[in-house]
């Protein structure tokens, strides 16, 4: 019997900590990540590994406070012909922030 798709939208969820402290989170495409390093430029919370050529955050959820950067992060990600691999989550709705391609809201996670 197949097994159902994953929900990114529920990826790491059950060790989160509490959406009251940290509503927002990232899901990170890795195996997509074609190491151009646009995300650390822009965001503190983002890291480009010199030696895989993979960026990591350093956090995968947060508060409003780091809101803005990881959007960004997102918004300038060029993997996957510029709809990139960051997807910022909004774990009280489950609506994709950034980068949002249909502009709709929908998880474009495609794995």
């Amino acid at each position: 019997m197949p097994e159902e798709p994953v929900d990114p939208a529920e990826l790491g969820e059950r060790d989160a900590p509490p959406v009251a402290e940290k509503p927002y989170k990232v899901v990170f495409e890795a195996n997509g990540c074609i190491g151009a390093g646009k995300c650390a430029e822009v965001s503190d919370n983002w890291t480009l590994d010199l030696a895989t050529g993979i960026a990591s955050p350093e956090a995968y959820f947060f508060d409003e406070e780091h809101l803005e950067h990881n959007v960004r992060a997102a918004e300038v990600c060029p993997a996957k012909k510029g709809r990139g691999v960051i997807h910022v989550i909004d774990r009280e709705t489950g609506e994709e922030l950034a980068p949002d391609p249909g502009g709709d809201g929908t998880v474009s996670v495609d794995w």
